[in-house]
C-alpha cells in the first residue's frame, strides 16, 4: 500500500512541476532531445542496430516457412484424425525447435561478428601515451 502511495505522490509532484514549467520548458526540452537525436553519432548508432535487426534475424522467416509446410505435410497425410493430430504435434515441436535454433544462432553470430568489430575499432584506434 505504501509503494501505491508514493507512486501517486510522485505522480502528483510530476504533474504539478511539469505544469509550473510550462510549455516553454517542454518545447526547450524537446529541441534539445531533437538535437541530441540527429547528431551523427546517435544516428550511426540508429543505423547499426537497424542493420543488426535485419541481418540477424534474416533467416527466421524461413525456418518458419519450412515448419508451417512441416505441419501441414504432417497433417494432410492419411490416417485418423488422432494420428493426423499427434504427427502435427510432433511436427511443430520440431518446427518450434529448428525456429529457437535459428533465433540462438542468429545472435550468437551478431554477438561475434560485434565483438570483432570492435576489436577492429580498438586495433585501429591510435593508442595515447
Amino acid at each position: 500500500m505504501r509503494g501505491k502511495a508514493a507512486l501517486v505522490v510522485g505522480l502528483v509532484a510530476g504533474y504539478v512541476l511539469g505544469a509550473r514549467a510550462g510549455r516553454e520548458r517542454y518545447e526547450q526540452i524537446k529541441a534539445q532531445a531533437e538535437r541530441v537525436w540527429d547528431q551523427p553519432v546517435v544516428q550511426g548508432q540508429v543505423e547499426k542496430v537497424k542493420a543488426f535487426g535485419v541481418s540477424a534475424l534474416s533467416s527466421v522467416p524461413g525456418v518458419v516457412w519450412k515448419g508451417a509446410k512441416s505441419v501441414t505435410g504432417a497433417v494432410s497425410q492419411s490416417g485418423t484424425v488422432s494420428e493426423r493430430a499427434q504427427r502435427a504435434g510432433r511436427a511443430a515441436k520440431a518446427s518450434a525447435a529448428e525456429v529457437v535454433d535459428a533465433v540462438e544462432d542468429s545472435v550468437d553470430e551478431a554477438k561475434s561478428s560485434e565483438k570483432g568489430a570492435d576489436a577492429t575499432k580498438s586495433s585501429s584506434t591510435p593508442s595515447e601515451s
